[in-house]
């Protein structure tokens, strides 16, 4: 049954710009079925990947390809799945194969490019990024990527010129700005990144379409005025993002880093942790609900050129429980680093992952955990609470509730759902 724990934290998805699914249940994997023939393990590898179990369905098409070695739709669906499932080395001969098949070359020569990115071989990299067939989403993402390759070769005026030329739909406009901003950024450009970052925050009609990117953007620029002695603009910044979206985990902390007078990193330091940006920002983008693993690709992808990137794996994290998938969903939570503002909030969703699995009172041992460290955390308590109602342990969800509300002196109108919450309880 879903989790009602879930349904109570809105609160968590917004502190991260991410959404949360409910689902009816989970299948640990795909019965296991005999794969005798080729077209037996096919629709068999088939079955296991409409079903998410990716670790069947690449077994399956790996038994196909033993009838078919040369068969490239079999390679095409063994290699999307091994990227899906994050190994992307194992992916990489498939994908020099398939570098000439114009419907997939979207996929095998972004891998590739992908691979000349992380081997620091530019010139390669743009190499890969020509296709023969294009979309709008191939062009703006490839388009991004050669960009950042150029200024990988140390050729910042090129890599911004190719921006300049990049014309597409008009919700290209907040992706390219921001691209623009970080290029400049490293390389040292530093009146044009100033420039391109306020005209990315400036844009706050395709924020509100592309959230994630924007409150990225804001972070960077945040953190680019902060490193170049302009704090009080530093701090408006960030004033304006949590007007926007109030409460994101990174927003926060990096504030207090900002008002310690904190070294501050910066966002997207080379060329690798560029393209990297590029996947991540249009995976999160395209993350609204039908397309997981479409956008569970992408998000490889950035894995695969940025592995320790918190918001990556908790974007993946995300897509897992989209399919059912709690735990995968809370082996992605456990890699993101202690150091991370993210930590937190991915603890939690381990907590309600748990709970999910019915594992209840491994998930109130953890949350409680959670909320031990951090007293003044709502959404601890409503996801205590909300596991505690899921049980249907009404009075130790009120008690909960009650401790929540004894702690907000005085309780603001964010705070309503607790107070919602409890009378539910009671």
């Amino acid at each position: 049954m879903p989790n009602k724990g879930r349904m109570l934290v809105g609160a968590l998805a917004l502190s991260a710009g991410i959404a949360l699914s409910v689902g009816p249940g989970y299948a640990d994997a795909t019965p296991k079925v005999e794969a005798n023939s080729l077209s037996g393990a096919y629709l068999a590898g088939r079955v296991a990947e409409s079903d998410n179990d990716l670790d069947a369905a690449v077994g399956y098409y790996q038994r196909a390809l033993v009838f078919d070695p040369d068969n490239q739709d079999i390679q095409q669906n063994l290699m999307l799945a091994l990227i899906a499932r994050g190994s992307f080395e194992e992916a990489l001969p498939y994908a020099e194969k398939l570098k000439t098949v114009p419907e997939i070359e979207r996929f095998s020569r972004l891998a590739l490019a992908v691979d000349a990115f992380r081997k620091k071989d530019y010139s390669r990299a743009q190499y890969w990024l020509k296709l023969s067939l294009e979309s709008d989403l191939d062009k703006l993402i490839t388009g991004l990527m050669t960009a950042w390759a150029k200024e990988g070769e140390g050729h910042t005026t090129e890599a911004l010129a190719s921006l300049k030329k990049l014309d597409g739909p008009d919700w290209y406009t907040l992706f390219v700005s921001y691209h623009k901003a970080l290029i400049a950024d490293v390389g040292g450009r530093k009146k044009e990144a100033q420039d391109a970052y306020k005209a990315t925050l400036d844009n706050v009609a395709a924020g509100g379409a592309a959230p994630g990117t924007y409150m990225r953007a804001a972070e960077a620029y945040a953190g680019f005025l902060a490193r170049n002695g302009q704090k009080v603009k530093a701090l408006g910044v960030l004033n304006k993002a949590d007007a926007f979206a109030p409460g994101r985990l990174p927003i926060l902390a990096l504030r207090e880093k900002i008002e310690k007078g904190a070294p501050i990193d910066r966002l997207v330091a080379n060329p690798a942790d560029g393209a990297a940006e590029v996947l991540l920002d249009l995976g999160t983008a395209l993350n609204r609900g039908g397309g997981e693993q479409f956008v569970r690709l992408y998000l490889q992808y950035a894995l695969a050129l940025r592995p320790d990137s918190d918001l990556t794996l908790l974007q993946l994290g995300v897509v897992a429980e989209q399919q059912q998938k709690p735990k995968e969903a809370i082996k992605f939570y456990a890699r993101i680093p202690d150091s991370s503002p993210l930590k937190r909030l991915s603890e939690l969703q381990t907590g309600l992952n748990l709970a999910d699995l019915g594992e209840n009172d491994e998930a109130i041992k953890h949350l409680k955990g959670v909320l031990d460290s951090d007293p003044d955390d709502m959404r601890a308590y409503l996801a205590l609470g909300g596991v505690y109602a899921s049980k249907k342990d009404y009075r130790s969800a009120a008690e909960v509730y009650d401790k929540a509300v004894a702690r907000l002196t005085p309780p603001k109108p964010t705070d309503w759902n607790i107070f919602y919450q409890r009378g539910i309880a009671y």
